[in-house]
C-alpha cells in the first residue's frame, strides 16, 4: 500500500491554534505548504509556500513534482465539501492522499442557526454560475450557499424578490468561526446590508407567494416558461417524452433537434448532476436555448449549433438520446450506433412519413410504440369544446 505524501488538512478561521495536534505535526513536517493568501498566514513554518494561482489546475505540475515529498494543502473547512479535495483526487492516487477536515461552513451555519443541515439545500454559488440555485428555491425549503464574494447576498435577495419570494429570510453569516463573525438577517424584499465580507455563507428560509414561478419537482412545465417559436415538444407531450427517457443520476443525454431546449432543460432538472446537449441547427434557435436554460435554472446545458448526424461528432457518449424533429432514416441510423448498449432512445414524430420511419424501426429494433393525442377545453360560443391536438407517434428502445 503507498503511502500518504499529500495531506489535506482543513482550517478555520480560528486558524492553526485549533488545529489538531496531528494536523500541526503534518505542517511542520511538510516541504511545501499549499493553499490561498489567508490560508498560508494563519501557520508558521519554514518549508516553501505555493499560493494557489488561477486556474488552480496550473498548480498541479508543481505539486505531482514532488510526488512522494511530504506536501500540506490547506483549505476551507472541509476539503472534499465544494472545495479542493476532488481536483487533487482526480490527479493522485486515493492511497497517497490524507484528509483531516474541519467543520464545512454548512455545518457552522446550521449549527449557528439551529438547522439540520439534512433537512438543507447545500450549495456553492463560489466559482459556479449563480442561476443554479433557482431549482432550489422551493416553498418553506431552507438553503445554505457558499458566497461568490460580498456582492451574492444582494444578488440573491434580487434574485429572490424577481421571483416572488421577497418575503424570504436571508442570513448573512461572515467569517464564520473565528474572532470576526458576524450574523444578521433581512428579508430579501429590503436587503439593505452593508459592509459585507468576501468571506460569506448564505442561509435562506424561502417565502414563496402563491403565483411565484416554482420550478415544480416533475417533468411538465408550463409551455409559457420557454421562449419559443412554436418549435417546442408541448408540456403534455413532454411529461411523457422525459418518463420515457427515464433519467438517472450523472448521466448524459443528446437532444437533437433540440427547437426551444425544452426536453434537455427538463433533463437536466430532473437531478443536479444531469448533463445534456442540446443540438440545433437553427443559430436563433440555440441562442434561445441557452437563454431558456439560464433562466430555468441549468446553465450548465450545452447547445451545439449544427445538423445532425455531422454536429454529434466528438460529442460525449449519451446514456439516453431524444429526436425530436427532423429525422429521417440515415440520422436514425446514425444516433442508434451512436448509443451505447443499454443506451435509451426516444423519437416523437408528428408527420405520416417521419412515422413510417419509426413503424420500421420498431419492426427491426424493439421497443415499444405509442400514439398520443391531447385535447383541451377551449370555448365555444357559450359553452366548451375539447379541440384535439396533433397526434404523436413515440418510438422507444432500450439498445441490447
Amino acid at each position: 500500500m503507498k503511502a500518504p505524501w499529500l495531506s489535506l488538512i482543513g482550517i478555520g478561521e480560528d486558524g492553526e491554534g485549533a488545529l489538531a495536534p496531528a494536523a500541526r505535526a503534518l505542517i511542520a513536517e511538510a516541504s511545501l505548504i499549499v493553499g490561498g493568501a489567508r490560508h498560508l498566514a494563519m501557520v508558521e513554518t519554514k518549508a516553501e509556500r505555493l499560493q494557489w494561482p488561477s486556474p488552480l489546475t496550473d498548480a498541479l505540475p508543481d505539486i505531482l513534482a514532488r510526488r512522494g515529498t511530504p506536501i500540506v494543502v490547506l483549505a476551507s473547512g472541509d476539503p472534499f465539501f465544494y472545495g479542493v479535495g476532488d481536483l487533487l483526487s482526480r490527479h493522485v492516487v486515493h492511497e497517497e492522499i490524507f484528509c483531516i477536515p474541519a467543520p464545512s461552513a454548512f455545518s457552522l451555519a446550521a449549527a449557528r442557526l439551529k438547522w439540520s443541515q439534512q433537512d438543507c439545500a447545500l450549495l456553492s454559488l463560489h466559482g459556479r454560475a449563480f442561476e443554479r440555485v433557482t431549482p432550489h428555491l422551493q416553498p418553506r425549503a431552507k438553503l445554505i450557499a457558499l458566497s461568490w464574494d460580498e456582492t451574492t447576498p444582494a444578488r440573491l435577495a434580487r434574485h429572490l424578490a424577481e421571483r416572488g419570494m421577497g418575503q424570504s429570510r436571508l442570513h448573512v453569516l461572515e467569517r464564520l468561526g473565528g474572532p470576526h463573525e458576524r450574523i444578521r438577517d433581512t428579508r430579501a424584499e429590503v436587503f439593505a446590508l452593508g459592509d459585507i465580507a468576501p468571506l460569506n455563507t448564505i442561509a435562506v428560509e424561502i417565502d414563496a407567494d402563491h403565483d411565484a414561478p416554482v420550478v415544480p419537482r416533475a417533468p411538465g412545465l408550463p409551455d409559457d416558461w420557454f421562449e419559443h417559436d412554436g418549435q417546442l415538444t408541448k408540456r403534455d407531450i413532454r411529461a411523457v417524452t422525459i418518463s420515457a427517457l427515464a433519467p438517472r443520476k450523472g448521466e448524459w443525454l443528446w437532444d437533437i433537434g433540440a427547437g426551444a431546449g425544452s426536453i434537455a432543460i427538463e433533463w437536466m432538472l430532473s437531478d443536479a448532476s444531469n448533463r445534456a446537449i442540446a443540438i440545433e441547427r437553427d443559430a436563433a434557435r440555440a441562442a434561445r436555448i441557452a437563454r431558456n436554460a439560464l433562466s430555468l435554472g441549468v446553465p450548465d446545458l450545452r447547445v451545439v449549433t449544427g445538423e445532425a448526424p455531422q454536429a454529434l461528432a466528438g460529442l460525449e457518449t449519451p446514456q439516453a438520446i431524444f429526436v425530436g424533429g427532423g429525422a429521417d432514416a440515415p440520422m436514425l441510423e446514425a444516433v442508434w450506433s451512436a448509443l451505447p448498449g443499454n443506451g435509451r432512445i426516444v423519437v416523437n414524430a408528428v408527420t405520416i412519413e417521419t412515422q413510417a420511419l419509426l413503424i420500421d424501426a420498431h419492426r427491426d429494433k424493439g421497443g415499444e410504440l405509442l400514439n398520443m393525442q391531447f385535447s383541451h377545453a377551449r370555448p365555444i360560443g357559450r359553452f366548451h369544446t375539447f379541440e384535439a391536438a396533433l397526434a404523436v407517434m413515440q418510438w422507444r428502445a432500450v439498445k441490447r
